[in-house]
């Protein structure tokens, strides 16, 4: 035996190994899972090789169990090679084809021996995420010699097992045989039987898996989602992994649930309102044989809601609303059904009748008291929702007549509003700020007042406090409290009692604009046009005198004081003039002007 020709069979040992590979390639089941499902199991480890395909070196020692060889050297062999072959028929068994050669490389030395064979058997495994241990029983030939004895072959029978780490590497197809340690007893007739230890450790390439197939989902969708009774509704199926080879069944269960293949209708119309479910099943196999595989049937549920009938809204209005006693006026009332239901209307009276059916109906003040009379409005749909609006309708007061002196002192009640200078009164002298001009306004008024109190003695003035535009708000409140408090203290001091006044201070929320300032000077009958003229110059300065007033109201006409302002009093200029600036004296010149042509 020669050194080289051992490591040349050595070298065509492993070439034939490798070979292998695209054999087993084609020899796959041509059946293979979807490229996605296979990467993200085997990603996970979770799938196991159809073809393992083992190449690596191999340590054998000797030990001879008879004495028919005596000059037989069992000194383990360190130098070999060894492959073998795996199918498996499922996750866990398969069968093995395993070869092997070992020489201790002493060529032309009296202790050279060599082992070489093959053989076939069972291997289970139990494959995990990281890591696969096996186990093996084979049973083949062996070929023994020595530098005594030409080769001869005999039996062995091998056991044993090992471990390989799966590796990420070539898509996880690559993986590492940490060691397999293996029991051999070879028999070889008329020389010796030998008992044998093997160690081995190389790389597993791995081919193909054995991953379950995709089982078929279904998913269920409901249009609408949401209906009133008798609406229709629409359930479809979608099916996924479904084999294109097989045949597809579809079922369905629920209330009022027709149909067959992908689409089922929903009879609504007799269903109470609230959540109802739709259940969607879908079976595949061949022929009638189906279901019965696991990952062959997928359920579905859906739901949809049954709302029930919205209530009717209802509006109510009158025309007129305010009518003389025995008048009539025109009900209309205007109904909305959501779901466009039939409507009916009734129609009821406070005080009165009313009559009418439909959306409008006549009510009659026959009977009835001045005031306001409450009007309802009621309307309903066929499945017995109802609403109800209500609405007033107004019955005046029969005007009373007013005795000729009543009507003589309120012609002479001419209201004026009453002007301050700036910041006046001030908090530390509220009494002051009244100027002659504006005291002799409000004696006049007193005067005609106490007189028509005899007439009216419900009668009421009502002050308002107003200020321009400058200063905080803050301020210009409390000013505008202090100034109608002046005026009522004024109206008091001439025999007023207190309890016929009421005062309200308004701030500056209610200042005149300057179109508004314009208006009343343009109607001023006091002014000349060249007048106007002068005074619309100083447009600006006009509008904040204009704001510092207190208005007067006489509560049992409504009338209001007049807003002109006082151009041509003694003492108007002063009320202008208050912290004047220089464009303000330009007006005063004006004014003053205006009162020496007076």
């Amino acid at each position: 035996m020669h050194s080289s020709y051992s490591k040349s069979v050595s070298h065509i040992l492993a070439l034939a190994l490798i070979g292998m590979v695209p054999i087993a390639l084609v020899a796959q089941d041509v059946a293979k899972p979807d490229v996605k499902t296979y990467a993200r199991n085997t990603a996970s480890n979770n799938a196991a090789s159809k073809w393992d395909i083992f190449v690596g070196f191999s340590y054998l020692s000797p030990n001879v169990a008879s004495d028919g060889f005596d000059n037989f050297d069992s000194t383990s062999i360190r130098y070999g090679a060894i492959g073998s072959v795996s199918r498996y028929f499922n996750k866990y068994a398969g069968v093995q084809f395993e070869g092997d050669y070992h020489n201790d490389d002493n060529e032309g030395h009296p202790t050279s021996t060599d082992f070489e064979g093959g053989s076939g058997g069972l291997i289970l495994r139990y494959p995990t995420a990281n890591f696969t241990p096996f186990v093996h029983a084979l049973v083949g030939g062996e070929s023994a010699g020595s530098y005594y004895y030409q080769n001869q072959w005999g039996v062995v029978a091998t056991g044993g097992g090992g471990l390989d780490y799966n590796t990420p590497l070539f898509n996880h197809h690559l993986a590492i045989r940490l060691f397999q340690a293996d029991y051999q007893f070879n028999h070889q007739d008329n020389i010796a039987n030998f008992n044998m230890l093997r160690l081995s450790a190389g790389a597993v390439y791995r081919i193909g898996s054995f991953v379950p197939p995709v089982p078929v989902t279904l998913a269920c969708a409901v249009n609408p989602e949401s209906i009133f009774p008798g609406d229709p509704v629409t359930v479809t199926a979608t099916a996924s992994n479904l084999n294109p080879k097989q045949h597809a069944v579809y079922s369905w269960s629920g209330e009022g649930v027709t149909g067959d293949g992908t689409t089922a209708t929903v009879a609504t119309a007799t269903l109470a309102p609230g959540t109802h479910t739709v259940s969607g099943k879908v079976s595949e196999g061949k022929g009638d044989k189906v279901g019965l595989k696991p990952g062959e049937v997928a359920n579905c549920l859906a739901s949809f809601t049954i709302k029930p009938f919205e209530p009717p809204t209802i509006s109510c209005s009158t025309n007129p609303s305010t009518i003389q006693p025995n008048e009539s006026s025109a009900v209309t009332a205007s109904g909305v059904s959501p779901q466009n239901r039939p409507l009916s209307y009734t129609y009821s009276a406070q005080s009165g009748t009313i009559n009418g059916n439909g959306a409008t109906a006549t009510y009659s003040s026959v009977g009835a008291s001045a005031g306001p009379v409450e009007v309802t409005c009621n309307v309903a749909d066929d499945k017995g929702n109802s609403a109800t609006a209500a609405t007033t309708v107004t019955i005046a007061t029969p005007p009373v007549e007013r005795s000729p002196e009543q009507v003589r002192l309120e012609a002479r009640l001419a209201l004026h509003s009453v002007f301050f200078p700036t910041a006046q009164p001030r908090a530390a002298h509220p009494e002051g700020g009244l100027l002659e001009s504006q005291q002799q306004t409000l004696k006049t008024l007193a005067e005609d007042f106490k007189v028509y109190l005899t007439i009216k003695p419900e009668a009421h003035l009502i002050l308002t406090g107003h200020a321009d535009v400058r200063g905080t708000q803050e301020y210009n409140q409390a000013l505008t409290e202090r100034r109608v408090n002046r005026a009522k203290q004024f109206l008091t001091e001439q025999g007023i009692a207190e309890s016929a006044i009421e005062t309200r201070a308004v701030g500056e929320e209610q200042e005149l604009s300057q179109d508004e300032v314009k208006d009343l000077i343009q109607s001023n009958p006091d002014l000349t046009d060249s007048e106007r003229q002068k005074i619309l110059h100083d447009l600006t300065t006009i509008v904040l005198a204009q704001n510092r007033r207190v208005d007067i109201t006489l509560t049992t006409t409504g009338q209001q004081s007049v807003r002109l302002y006082p151009f041509n009093a003694e003492d108007s200029i002063t009320l202008l003039n208050e912290k004047a600036t220089a464009s303000k004296r330009h007006t005063h010149n004006s004014t003053k002007h205006v009162h020496a042509k007076k």
